[in-house]
C-alpha cells in the first residue's frame, strides 16, 4: 500500500491535514530557493557596491557606479537617504547630523525588511509542521481504535490503514519542518552578515556626509 492509497483512505480531517502539510512544504521550499538565490547575489553585490562607492571621486559618480552593481537595491537606498530634505518641513528641521541618522535608519530598516522577507514563514512552518503531523497521527490512531471497536476484535485490515496513515503524518510533519528550520537558521546567519556590512556602510556614510557638510 503506497502513500497515495493511504491518504485516499483517510477521512476529511486526515485529508485536510495532508493538504495543509503539502501547502506548507511547497511554500517553505519556494521561500528557501528564492532566499538562497537572493542572499547569494546580495552578498556579492553589497561588497562590490560599497567598494565602488568608496573608489568614486564624488557622490553623484558613486551613485551611478553603485547602480551598476546593486541589482536588489540594498545600498542605493542608503545613498539616496543622504539627500537634503525640502526646506520648511519637519524632516529638514534640526541638526544635519540628526537628520542623517534618522534618514539612514529608516532606509536601513526598509532594506533589512526586504532581506528578512520569508523568515517568518520559515519559522512558522518549522515550529508548527510537527504539531500538524502529530494531529494527523492522533487522528489516525483514533481511527485504528474505532476500527477495532467496531469489529469487536483486532483485525489487520481495520488497523493497518489508520496506523499507516498516522505514521505517514508523523514523518510528513518532520519532513516539512526540518528544511524550514535549517533554512531559517542558515539564512539568519547570512542576513546577519549582510546587515552588519550595511550598518557599517551607513555609519561611515553618515560620518562622510557630516564631515562634507562641515567643510562647506
Amino acid at each position: 500500500m503506497d502513500v497515495m492509497q493511504l491518504v485516499g483512505q483517510a477521512d476529511a480531517i486526515g485529508r485536510v491535514v495532508a493538504l495543509l502539510l503539502l501547502v506548507m512544504s511547497v511554500a517553505s521550499w519556494v521561500v528557501i530557493l528564492w532566499k538562497a538565490w537572493l542572499l547569494r547575489r546580495a552578498t556579492g553585490d553589497v561588497g562590490r557596491s560599497t567598494a565602488a562607492f568608496w573608489q568614486s571621486p564624488s557622490l553623484d559618480d558613486a551613485r551611478a557606479r553603485v547602480s551598476g552593481f546593486d541589482r536588489d537595491a540594498l545600498v542605493l537606498p542608503l545613498i539616496d537617504a543622504t539627500a537634503s530634505q525640502q526646506p520648511g518641513s519637519l524632516a529638514a528641521a534640526g541638526d544635519r547630523s540628526q537628520q542623517l541618522t534618522r534618514m539612514l535608519r529608516d532606509a536601513l530598516h526598509d532594506v533589512l525588511d526586504k532581506l528578512q522577507f520569508g523568515q517568518v514563514l520559515l519559522a512558522t512552518v518549522g515550529s508548527t509542521a510537527p504539531f500538524v503531523g502529530l494531529l494527523g497521527t492522533v487522528w489516525g490512531i483514533y481511527h485504528a481504535l474505532t476500527g477495532i471497536a467496531s469489529a469487536g476484535q483486532i483485525s489487520i485490515d481495520k488497523v493497518a490503514g489508520p496506523v499507516g496513515e498516522s505514521l505517514i503524518m508523523t514523518a510528513a510533519g518532520l519532513a516539512v519542518a526540518i528544511p524550514a528550520v535549517l533554512g531559517y537558521n542558515i539564512f539568519g546567519r547570512r542576513i546577519g552578515r549582510i546587515e552588519a556590512d550595511l550598518e557599517g556602510f551607513a555609519r561611515d556614510l553618515r560620518e562622510l556626509m557630516v564631515h562634507h557638510q562641515g567643510q562647506r
